[in-house]
């Protein structure tokens, strides 16, 4: 409408056209005045209105001052909005309102007033938060909101977030010795606080994560071991001979699993299908994967024990990770992702790497995938969880050498590398949220051209050469390498110590604030005093000098005379 006006004002008079717009703007914005100042002495002068309340069968009258036409309607429709809000919608209208909303969003609309706080605190997007971020819950938690001691999932997403921030505060090694040559594989099991390790010396141990000290070790297994995956009932280690062994977890044992040799013969078990050495395992719920460099992938049922499917390569299996009904896999410079039920490639992705992809690791939800290869760098992808396609979001290159292992635990991807460093990346810079509806598609922040590469949040430092193996927990980074070495980094106490030391800087500050009001103040009550004291001073000094010249004129016409 206005472009209209002002078109035809400018066909008509081209002279006056931009005092014509001016004039059009100026009647605008007077119109919008008088329909606020008639809106608000309605609303202020009319009796109808008392506290919220009005009259239905009572008429009001609104004035349009631009048509100069006044209408009457009835009160309830046009007051009856005024008492509304969005806590009067449909509970399944605002649930859809609240699942376009991202967490941050959500907490901002949960301070707006306690009828929202109670309603988003509540919700059950919550629990999709916290699941597609860090899983389910492994221990059973009491999740309500009755008794003072459950926690709901708000509260409980709430406070792994806090946590994931630990990560970039101070942190405390510890060392385990026990292997006697190099650890090929570390795993950890952050549920039962369980870490397994294993390597050159054939031998898997199992390590306390809280007190690092050494609970069991298994009878030497003959090979090097590349693999291990564990679970709460059921533990796999493979190695170079081919054969996959296994403990399974024994009812009313202090630590899951008997590695010293169980009596019972169904504990413990092997079995073997490989024709080559097994670079990496993995387990789900109800089946085993098992790469290998004979150039399969292979599928097992945990019950039976029996192979169910066989995935061939084109190159060796390095590494491999699934997901739900499908598991990526890393063979060569290629990256394969297959549908688990019947065997067939959903996608591959060509030539990711300059050379062999050594390692890969995948979100919660799976739909984020890393890889990381023989040249150093490291590459994030998306998997489309419509059509399957695949989309590179960013690429890192934080090491000078070869990227062994990779771990993910939500929002923090770690790397291990043959230069002997670990890197930590936080990707929620890199992934924004889209609608949150039933699927919950992660969508690129940025579409990122091939020379742009992300550094790293943080590099740890002060080790030997060819870190093989690297996992994370919540609050701890197990290592492995050359060495023969395991080595914990614990971030548990990085809050607290975050804490103390703000503590301490804030009370520093606080006292050198009250010394410097203190010495103003004293400053302001002796100024005077000493203005007068420099004065003083300064004359004494002058008389000093000149009855000094004085006496130097008279001795100078003394020795004259």
């Amino acid at each position: 409408m206005a472009f209209e006006c002002q078109r035809s004002r400018e066909t008509s008079l081209k002279k006056n056209s931009v005092k014509s717009v001016d004039n059009f703007c100026k009647e605008e914005i007077e119109l919008n005045q008088v329909n606020s100042g008639n809106n608000q002495k309605l609303l202020k002068s009319d009796p109808i209105i008392e506290k919220g309340k009005f009259d239905e069968t009572k008429l009001v009258t609104v004035f349009h001052p631009k048509k100069g036409i006044a209408k009457s309607f009835p009160a309830n429709q046009v007051l009856g909005n005024l008492s509304r809000s969005i806590t009067d919608l449909p509970p399944a209208l605002i649930s859809e309102i609240l699942n376009c909303l991202d967490p941050k969003e959500l907490g901002i609309v949960s301070c707006v007033s306690s009828s929202l706080y109670r309603i988003s605190s509540e919700h059950h997007v919550w629990k999709e938060f916290y699941c597609e971020r860090w899983g389910f819950p492994v221990v059973p938690m009491p999740l309500g909101a009755g008794n003072s001691d459950e926690k709901s999932w708000r509260e409980l997403f709430v406070e792994r977030e806090f946590r994931s921030k630990t990560f970039m505060g101070r942190y405390s090694i510890d060392v385990l010795y026990g292997h006697t040559e190099a650890v090929r594989t570390v795993f950890l099991l952050s549920s039962k606080k369980l870490i397994f390790t294993s390597g050159y010396d054939s031998i898997v141990r199992m390590w306390d994560m809280e007190e690092g000290l050494l609970i069991a070790k298994s009878q030497p297994l003959g090979c090097t071991i590349r693999a291990v995956a564990a679970d709460t009932k059921l533990l796999v280690a493979g190695g170079t001979d081919g054969f996959i062994h296994g403990w399974r977890a024994e009812e009313g044992h202090p630590h899951l699993f008997d590695l010293r040799g169980s009596q019972n013969q169904n504990k413990e078990f092997r079995f073997w299908e490989h024709e080559g050495p097994i670079a990496c395992l993995s387990l789900d719920l109800t089946r085993i994967y098992s790469g290998s460099w004979d150039m399969t992938l292979r599928v097992w049922d945990r019950a039976s024990l029996t192979c169910v499917k066989v995935l061939s390569h084109s190159d060796w299996v390095w590494s491999l990770v699934p997901h739900d009904t499908t598991v990526a896999s890393a063979s060569g410079s290629d990256v394969y992702v297959w549908e688990t039920s019947t065997g067939t490639p959903l996608t591959i992705i060509r030539n990711v790497h300059a050379s062999n992809i050594y390692s890969l690791a995948r979100s919660h939800t799976g739909k984020l995938l890393f890889t990381g290869g023989e040249d150093g760098v490291i590459h994030m992808f998306e998997i489309c969880s419509v059509d399957g396609e695949v989309h590179r979001v960013a690429t890192w290159n934080p090491h000078s050498g070869p990227v062994y292992s990779l771990a993910f635990e939500f929002p923090w991807l770690v790397s291990a590398s043959s230069d002997g460093k670990l890197s930590l990346i936080d990707v929620r810079k890199l992934l924004k949220k889209s609608t949150h509806s039933a699927m919950k598609n992660l969508v690129r922040a940025n579409h990122m051209e091939q020379k742009n590469v992300e550094p790293p949040q943080r590099m740890l430092h002060g080790f030997g050469c060819n870190l093989f193996s690297v996992d994370i927990g919540s609050d701890r980074i197990v290592c492995g390498g050359e060495e023969g070495v395991v080595r914990i980094w614990n971030f548990s106490q990085a809050l607290e110590i975050e804490q103390r030391v703000r503590a301490l800087r804030g009370l520093r500050l606080e006292n050198r604030m009250r010394r410097r009001k203190l010495q103003t103040e004293m400053n302001g009550i002796g100024g005077r005093s000493d203005l007068c004291l420099v004065a003083a001073k300064k004359n004494q000094m002058n008389v000093d000098r000149n009855g000094f010249w004085h006496s130097k004129r008279g001795l100078g016409g003394k020795m004259k005379a």
